[in-house]
């Protein structure tokens, strides 16, 4: 009698495992993860999803806490978010009926992501700054 594991056991896990590593690579051009990644990463969806990090939220509170963006982006990407399981609307029954927005377990993951990247940025900005100076400075002296 082996006390060795048997190979068949292992295999199945380590096969759907590198199945799901193949079937989405966002760097490939037709991989499904790029639209969620553009829904997420885009203009209005990141400031959206951190909006939104607070709670539930009704259209127009969204709309004031998301300064600059139009009536039409808002809902636009509100769809795209609510597509992708990153948030959720909510009819509530009251007279007149009244809808919330919030994040789905999958956007408050997606959402602390977002913000570490946007408290990262937000403490290097001096950096920033200082190479877009130095960047156009160059181009002042290369035209």
């Amino acid at each position: 009698m082996s006390t060795r594991a048997e190979p068949e056991a292992v295999e199945p896990v380590q096969t759907e495992e590198r199945a799901l590593d193949l079937a989405y690579d966002v760097l490939q051009a037709r991989c499904p993860s790029r639209y969620a990644l553009e829904h997420v990463t885009g203009r209005w969806g990141t400031l959206i999803m951190l909006s939104l990090r607070d709670g539930p939220v009704r259209f127009n509170e969204l709309r004031r806490r998301v300064d600059g963006i139009s009536e039409k982006m808002l809902s636009q990407g509100l769809q795209a978010l609510e597509r992708d399981g990153f948030v959720a609307r909510d009819v509530l029954s009251t007279m007149p009926p009244r809808v919330e927005y919030q994040l789905t377990e999958l956007g408050r993951g997606t959402s602390d992501q977002l913000k570490a990247l946007a408290v990262f940025l937000e403490t290097r900005m001096p950096e920033v700054k200082a190479a877009q100076a130095e960047y156009d400075r160059g181009e002042d002296g290369a035209a």
